[in-house]
């Protein structure tokens, strides 16, 4: 490889610590993370125009994405900022349910979110901008390779001690409607076709995934008169924990709902071979969990119509995002079905509907650092891990921008655990697991989801992010304070109060709670407890209660009320550490172990995992085989304490 670059006469050499292959949303926050923690940080895009450029849904956040996006900001992401700066609309969804669901989105300016996002980058010290398509990279070694740069599409040869790569779709993309296939990146933008035989030589696994996205319409053509207006919260609550609710205050736009109707299926029924999905023009595997619309109906013959959600693009732009009906069909199809629904009858495409197709990783070739397993300083983050979403992306981003920042620091690796976060759950499943279709993070994939809410994202991350470096100390300073707050309240209300009285028996009664006997001691606590009452309702009783900030309130009304539950999926935390402590050597071999099936001896060889707790969540390890490796790292143990004597 050093005599290839040598040969390369009369091109551009330069020097860097870090080069972020790709400007989308991952890339975004790998570059920022590096630059901020001080090192020199060259970003590559294949255009300038697509820096966290929104290809798909106009919004941030949603079930369990809105967990993700929270837990960035905690640890000193930009995501959650930008916005705040540049949504539309803000709502929290599932709010009939508990707390540890709710999960808030918010519809964005796609075009105010990029302009936003790029003057960060832009503004940012230690971070460059560049315009190239990154075709090669550079490793030395054989069986333990090592990252020495990348060469990009003009021959221009950059050095680096850490590379990461954040392709996005971009890899040998193609979009794909009806019988039209072009090799195009998303919205137009030129793929990027030739770091793939790269990754190859390298002796990366490369797959095949596919995605989609739908139709946009003129709004002029659509009669919201036949709509289901659906508007945003009165209350915006902002994705950083840096802002308060006045700080983002404004007019928020409206957002429509509408359905597919029996016409709508028959015209998807009687095209269905037009498909490119069902007619075998497209070969990646799609997300099981955002099927197309032609998909939709043929699994689900039984469901009558499916809800279509009509969202705006921007406050300057008619262009309306149809949420539910991806597509591939072809122009004249995807027309037609539009135009059967309600308020769409004189509907106008502005942009069809396609499905793309892009190369990808198997991401168990990663550790849990997001750094390749046989390929020293070469991380992996987005799209090009398996996953889907934008915000999937930008944690994966954030934690590979730490991470190789780290390294160059001579610390260890930053990782989350299941315990400690959504992005935990997200790389843990993305580099344990192997994924068979675009990955996408769901509240049911955390088993301690209770813990794990978006509310408290910055108790629990914050003081991480500060280790790292990429909080302020008046950021944390504030986040110490917040805590003696929610502890002194909570010590508090535990106190015994005086037996009931007149006025405290009134209050319960007006909102249906079993009123008090006389001389019976209670505290407010145990009223919080109550599903009928919550920590707000009882301010009205309670007259030494402090002025506190509403996060601090809404902790202290969640921490008292769930405390039982609380404390029970901490004792399973408990557990879960200490499989997760007991530590797997790098170079055991899996074919000594006597007792272990051939499938897992084959699944924990490729996977290599870290730690008990993480090979037990490998599929095809059964518990039995993880007693046969705890027996064998127990004589290990034994061997070397008698060695040591």
């Amino acid at each position: 490889m050093d005599n290839e670059i040598n040969n390369k006469k009369n091109h551009i050499v330069e020097y860097c610590d870090v080069i972020v292959v790709g400007a989308g949303h991952a890339g975004c926050e790998a570059a920022l993370a590096a630059a901020r923690l001080g090192f020199k940080t060259v970003i590559f895009t294949v255009s300038v125009d697509s820096i966290a450029l929104m290809p798909c849904n106009p919004n941030i956040g949603g079930s369990s994405k809105g967990h993700l996006v929270c837990e960035l900001d905690a640890l000193g992401g930009e995501m959650g900022k930008c916005i705040d700066k540049t949504f539309i609309q803000s709502k929290m969804l599932n709010k009939s349910k508990g707390p540890a669901v709710h999960s808030l989105r918010a519809q964005a300016d796609k075009q105010d979110y990029i302009r936003e996002m790029r003057r960060t980058l832009e503004n940012t010290e230690n971070l460059r901008i560049k315009q190239a398509e990154v075709t090669e990279l550079l490793t030395e070694g054989f069986e333990r390779r090592r990252i020495r740069g990348v060469v990009t599409g003009s021959g221009a040869i950059y050095y680096a001690k850490k590379v990461i790569l954040c392709t996005g779709v971009y890899l040998k993309a193609r979009c794909i409607y009806g019988d039209i296939s072009e090799y195009t990146g998303p919205n137009g933008l030129r793929a990027a076709n030739r770091l793939t035989d790269s990754l190859i030589k390298n002796g990366i696994t490369v797959r095949r995934f596919k995605t989609g996205t739908p139709a946009r319409v003129d709004g002029r053509t659509i009669d919201y008169s036949e709509l289901e207006e659906q508007k945003g919260d009165e209350f915006i609550r902002p994705f950083s924990f840096t802002n308060e609710p006045e700080d983002i205050e404004r007019e928020q736009a409206s957002c429509w709902l509408t359905y597919t109707n029996e016409r709508t299926h028959e015209i998807i029924r009687k095209n269905i071979d037009r498909s490119p999905l069902f007619s075998g023009e497209i070969v990646g595997t799609g997300p099981r969990y955002c099927p197309s619309i032609e998909d939709k109906v043929v699994k689900f013959p039984e469901k009558e119509r499916h809800q279509i959600f009509v969202e705006p693009e921007g406050y300057y732009t008619n262009e309306m995002y149809l949420s539910g009906m991806s597509s591939s069909f072809p122009e004249d199809v995807q027309t037609d079905m539009i135009r059967t629904m309600k308020g769409f009858s004189h509907a106008e495409i502005v942009r069809l509907a396609y499905a793309i197709e892009y190369d990808c990783i198997d991401a168990t070739e990663l550790k849990s650092s997001l750094e390749f397993k046989n390929i020293e300083g070469l991380y992996a983050a987005g799209q090009i891990n398996g996953s889907s979403g934008y915000e999937e992306a930008a944690v994966q981003g954030l934690m590979a921008g730490i991470n190789a920042s780290m390294s160059l620091q001579g610390r260890d690796p930053v990782v989350i655990d299941r315990s400690e976060g959504y992005i935990g759950v997200l790389i843990d499943d993305l580099v344990t697991k192997e994924t068979a279709e675009p990955y996408r993070m769901m509240t049911s994939r955390a088993e301690y989801r209770l813990l794990l809410r978006q509310d408290n994202a910055d108790l629990r991350l914050t003081e991480k992010g500060h280790e790292i470096g990429l909080i302020n100390d008046e950021r944390y300073e504030k986040l110490l304070e917040k805590k003696k707050l929610i502890k002194n309240e909570v010590d508090r209300l535990s106190q015994t109060i005086a037996g009931c009285n007149d006025r405290i028996n009134s209050f319960l009664r007006r909102h249906g709670s079993t009123e008090l006997k006389e001389g019976a001691g209670l505290s407010l606590s145990e009223l919080i407890k109550r599903p009928e009452l919550s920590y707000e309702e009882l301010s009205e009783i309670d007259p030494e209660r402090p002025v506190l900030p509403w996060r601090v309130r809404e902790q202290v009304n969640i921490e008292i009320k769930y405390k039982g539950y609380i404390e029970r999926q901490k004792q399973q935390v408990e557990h879960f550490k200490k499989l997760e402590r007991r530590r797997i050597p790098s170079d055991i071999v899996y074919e000594d172990l006597k007792g272990l099936r051939i499938e897992a001896c084959q699944k924990l060889s490729k996977i290599r995992p870290e730690n008990i707790g993480q090979a037990g969540r490998i599929s095809g390890v059964s518990p039995a085989d993880i007693s046969v490796l705890l027996v064998h790292l127990e004589q290990m143990k034994k061997r070397a304490e008698q060695k040591n004597d």
